[in-house]
């Protein structure tokens, strides 16, 4: 699990650069509109549902699929309180809503209620494989009967290393994102080559069938970019 000192520096991470995630994002070099449109769908399907976000960021891009399909309840956590403040401010409206400045593992460890939908977006694939296969432990515990994990995030080719994923991913951010200006594509292409850690399908769903998950589904796949939907033995 992640240790406190670990976790402090994750706080300092996330409050350097979240706003620059916010501004990346916005260029959709990361396939965000495609993706939540996905999402948005997934949801739709569901009602009445409550909904654990880890990892939430400010919301900025699933606020507005919760708008159109309103749940029950959403808690939110993030290790960046700055970013908290501003999901609050565009979850405004919708019901039960909470957010919380805490560790996503620590989260789904401390907490003692069951969810219909547990998200992440780009989140999981800085945890190491270890804390990954904790969090699919963890997850299927806080999942209600025919609850789903939907999970946003980059995944490796089958047989890929990390160096070679990295390489073929700082290659195309360099090469396509033209948007950016030269000091934040410095800062962003430094975060991935520290802090990312993604798995492949495979691995993904090892972990996911270890922990009690019964169905792994790529909803939809934009390069790297993948929508997952891991459902439990009961669904």
């Amino acid at each position: 699990m992640t240790t406190l000192s670990t976790q402090d520096d994750e706080t300092a991470l996330f409050r350097k650069t979240w706003t620059l995630y916010d501004a990346i994002s916005e260029k959709n070099y990361m396939f965000h509109r495609e993706i939540y449109a996905h999402v948005s769908d997934l949801l739709r399907q569901r009602s009445e549902y409550s909904l654990l976000d880890l990892g939430c960021g400010n919301a900025r891009f699933l606020a507005p699929c919760l708008h159109a399909h309103p749940p029950a309840s959403y808690d939110g956590v993030d290790l960046s309180a700055v970013a908290l403040e501003e999901a609050s401010l565009k979850l405004s409206g919708l019901p039960n809503v909470q957010c919380h400045e805490m560790d996503m593992l620590r989260a789904l460890q401390d907490e003692d209620r069951c969810f219909d939908v547990i998200f992440s977006s780009f989140a999981i694939h800085h945890l190491s494989a270890e804390d990954k296969q904790q969090l699919f432990h963890a997850t299927e515990r806080r999942l209600s009967p025919g609850g789903v994990l939907i999970m946003v995030d980059v995944v490796r080719e089958e047989g890929q290393s990390r160096e070679d994923y990295l390489d073929g991913y700082l290659g195309n951010m360099r090469t396509h994102w033209t948007a950016v200006p030269q000091a934040e594509l410095d800062q962003a292409c430094e975060h991935v080559a520290s802090f990312d850690f993604p798995e492949t399908l495979s691995d993904l769903t090892r972990m996911a069938e270890a922990a009690g998950f019964s169905k792994a589904h790529v909803v939809a796949r934009f390069v790297q970019h993948h929508v997952l939907i891991f459902s439990r033995a009961d669904a």
